[in-house]
């Protein structure tokens, strides 16, 4: 524990932590679960989630904001990108709002941070747009959620390039090998680029993982590409997780093929619709999947302080 603040106002309180119990990440996620089903969106991003458990990570501070004895609101920062500022998630139980948690929340992260933060605010809420403008953050990305119907219009057959083969991701024996390839395929994107062993290991241990649907692409033995897809089971969406090509198989089609292998597994595994995140000032990715016929669906904003 790093510290816990006196009450902000009479009843509440927030108290910092550089990890969690089990009970306190329980609660969060119970929270986190509430709001997601009031708002249609998760306020606090996949990675955030997984940050919850597994003891104390570094760069990584919760924020437990509590009114009379009671979990209202959940902030998390992280600082490990050696560039870019800190980035924060923050979310209030749909029951407790418009007392104030979430500009006390905001304040917290601002002091922590050093007044030098990104926020995500997940589906472009308005409330989450105003709270950023009473924070004095202003707007610098937008990340789309793109969807795409599957089983009614036809998907295109992949085409690989010369001397490329598919397989599938074997758990353990691969780890090494596909951690490296990501590493040099994001090597422009901190937040995928930057995937530990750990944050692997994390996303073996979830439900929704089937190596069935990670596909490795080699060139000689060489890992150039993959794709990995996940399922989120109970919205019967299949997601392009993540699409990556090294540097040097760039240019040749591959990532299309690549999409296009994943994409014709999710309608195998029976799912109506597949869905998938992309930048909005990456006119590239957005060219190829709309070619695809994939439609945006909603977006992710993320407000920083001035810099």
């Amino acid at each position: 524990m790093t510290d816990a603040s006196a009450a902000l106002e009479p009843g509440r309180q927030i108290q910092t932590l550089d990890e969690l119990t089990y009970d306190q990440a329980g609660e969060v996620l119970a929270l986190i679960e509430d709001a997601a089903r009031t708002d249609g969106t998760t306020a606090v991003s996949e990675q955030g989630r997984l940050q919850l458990r597994g003891g104390r990570r570094e760069g990584v501070r919760h924020f437990l904001l509590t009114e009379g004895g009671r979990l209202a609101g959940y902030a998390q920062l992280e600082d490990t990108d050696p560039v870019e500022a800190p980035a924060a998630e923050l979310v209030v139980h749909p029951a407790l709002r418009g007392r104030g948690h979430g500009r006390a929340l905001g304040a917290a992260l601002l002091a922590a941070s050093g007044k030098r933060i990104r926020v995500w605010a997940h589906g472009g809420k308005s409330a989450a747009r105003h709270l950023a403008q009473v924070l004095g953050l202003t707007l610098f990305r937008e990340l789309r959620q793109l969807r795409r119907p599957l089983g009614a219009a036809p998907l295109p057959q992949p085409v690989l390039p010369e001397g490329v083969t598919v397989r599938t991701f074997v758990p353990g024996e691969d780890d090494a090998a596909w951690l490296a390839a990501n590493a040099a395929a994001f090597a422009h994107h901190p937040e995928q680029g930057s995937l530990t062993q750990r944050d692997l290991d994390d996303r073996k241990a979830q439900p929704w993982f089937d190596p069935k649907g990670f596909f490795l692409a080699e060139r000689g033995g060489e890992i150039v590409g993959f794709h990995w897809t996940k399922v989120h089971a109970a919205e019967q969406l299949g997601e392009v997780y993540v699409v990556g090509v090294l540097p040097s198989a760039q240019g040749g089609g591959l990532g299309k093929a690549l999409t296009a292998i994943g994409l014709h597994h999710l309608e195998a595994e029976g799912l109506p619709t597949a869905m998938l995140y992309v930048d909005a000032d990456n006119p590239a990715a957005l060219a190829v999947y709309e070619g695809l016929g994939f439609t945006t669906h909603e977006v992710d904003l993320m407000y920083r302080t001035e810099t």
